[in-house]
């Protein structure tokens, strides 16, 4: 009786609820689905999450290692996490920077706590954030850069830049692709030889030295917003064309079906035929090619201002944190300036078992 129950849940389930059912099922897919979510709650209250705003400066706190935090006190007892405050010390023949805990007094790590101002989404002004300690301590999670932010609160910002980049830049990438892989692939003639054509062009140039080109045609006087979305366009332009072939290829094998032969003997105009009745029959595979997609836009946002040709100053992404991390000394000195790696590693590393997911489960019949 309970199989037959089980039999006839399937038989009457809809093909979303064959999907997800499929998808669960998939252990790293889920494991992916819930660390993207969680990138991008964090990306959207980077603000409020950060312990500080991303440019704020403590001088005395250059290169600052990452922060003890400690749960047992001087004498054992078990306590709320706190942190001490430090010192910094140079040696004066090697002018090398150490940093001592000063003993005596504990800081307490508190929740939503009132320090440096922002303006949440750029509404509203407020001072209210997560977590963080009283002065004069600081808590730095993961350490301090070159001029004494914390990368902790800058690796949130710069997972909402680069984030928002990858989704941009698909989005785009997306319109450009069924609408130019449509074309080719439904009306054929000269249109896809002339779509086909401009595809292999792109197609040969080296991927790294296209994107320098671009990048470095840009004006170096150019306002920060304005980059971000010339970068953004950059990369859609060079990124449509796997998902402009994959529709081309579908609408082939699907035009001369019988649902389009009916619909286009009903007077349905071309545009009508392709987006309302082809692109919908293989829906799942376009947002399995957008969901492998994102991870690489979001690689090239990284590459490109790692070499210093990408986003720049003050605009903080994945890729601008990492530009601090060229120098070989200072990544031997100070191994946590290599922490934005980690993101970036999770966030690509999410989206591609999200997308594994999703190509197996599109096809909720099979075994």
């Amino acid at each position: 009786m309970e199989q037959k129950q089980k039999e006839m849940k399937y038989l009457n389930a809809t093909w979303r609820q064959l999907v997800w059912w499929r998808y669960q099922k998939h252990t790293l897919a889920m494991i992916g689905l819930v660390s993207i979510t969680g990138m991008y709650f964090t990306a959207i209250f980077c603000e409020f999450l950060a312990p500080y705003e991303k440019d704020t400066r403590h001088l005395e706190a250059i290169y600052s290692p990452p922060s003890t935090v400690h749960i047992f006190d001087e004498n054992g007892s078990l306590r709320w996490p706190f942190v001490r405050k430090t010192d910094m010390e140079i040696d004066l023949e090697t002018h090398k920077m150490t940093f001592r805990e000063v003993m005596g007094v504990n800081y307490p790590i508190k929740l939503f706590v009132r320090g440096d101002t922002y303006l949440f989404w750029g509404l509203w002004e407020t001072d209210i954030h997560f977590f963080g300690v009283d002065s004069p301590a600081k808590l730095y999670l993961f350490g301090a850069d070159r001029m004494g932010r914390d990368v902790f609160s800058r690796c949130l910002y710069g997972t909402r830049i680069s984030l928002s980049i990858g989704m941009i830049g698909v989005f785009l990438s997306l319109v450009l692709g069924l609408t130019l892989g449509g074309i080719s692939g439904y009306s054929g003639g000269w249109a896809d030889v002339v779509i086909q054509r401009i595809i292999e062009i792109i197609r040969c140039f080296p991927s790294i030295p296209l994107w320098m080109g671009l990048s470095a045609s840009m004006p170096p006087h150019w306002p920060a917003l304005k980059v971000y979305f010339t970068i953004t366009l950059i990369l859609s332009l060079v990124g449509w064309t796997d998902l402009a072939r994959m529709v081309r290829g579908k609408l082939i094998a699907l035009r001369e079906e019988e649902f389009v032969l009916a619909a286009r003997f009903l007077g349905a105009s071309d545009a009508r035929i392709i987006f309302r009745h082809l692109l919908p029959s293989f829906t799942s595979h376009i947002i399995v090619s957008v969901t492998l997609a994102i991870p690489g836009m979001i690689l090239a946002e990284t590459a490109l201002s790692f070499l210093g040709i990408g986003l720049r100053p003050p605009i903080t992404s994945l890729g601008v944190l990492l530009k601090e991390a060229q120098n070989v000394t200072t990544v031997a000195l100070y191994p946590w300036l290599l922490i934005p790696v980690a993101f970036v590693i999770i966030i690509v590393l999410s989206f591609n078992f999200v997308g594994d997911g999703l190509r197996d489960a599109v096809d909720p019949y099979s075994r």
